[in-house]
């Protein structure tokens, strides 16, 4: 699971985005949802719900996990970019909306709004289901805090 700042509030607000990722046509450096039929790409897979919704500075943002059934490059930042709601601070594949800017400045917040909160795999060798929990760090627990607060 993948907990992600965007901005917009999702609607619906829990879904699944699929399709394949790949090379962007228009920048080699950025992936890209592709249409099937092209035969590049990757099929992934992004299940998504939405666990908090903000209005501060005046911008709708939220809070929303992801869960991938697949793991590709980049596919949380470009399948929640292709629904209209890319994460904050990402430069890649959205913008931060003006409004919330100057918030993120004050906070020194200069990256993606991305975790990786819980990883799991099957151990290789004793086939025993292996899970990993991380907490919010510091600079998204701040964030999450301004913006209930602004809210």
């Amino acid at each position: 699971a993948y907990y992600a700042f965007v901005g917009g509030h999702p609607l619906p607000p829990a879904g699944t985005v699929a399709g394949w990722i790949g090379r962007s046509d228009k920048d080699r450096k950025k992936m890209a949802v592709l249409h099937e039929l092209n035969k590049r790409g990757k099929h992934a897979v992004t299940h998504y719900r939405t666990i908090e919704t903000f209005t501060g500075c005046g911008v709708p943002t939220a809070l929303v996990e992801c869960r991938l059934e697949t793991g590709r490059t980049h596919q949380v930042r470009v399948h929640m970019a292709s629904i209209g709601h890319a994460l904050l601070g990402d430069p890649a594949y959205g913008r931060t909306p003006p409004r919330l800017r100057p918030l993120l400045i004050r906070l020194g917040f200069a990256r993606q709004a991305l975790h990786a909160a819980v990883l799991g795999f099957i151990h290789p060798v004793t086939g025993e289901p292996m899970r990993f929990e991380s907490p919010l760090p510091d600079d998204l627990r701040e964030l999450l805090v301004e913006l209930r607060a602004s809210s």
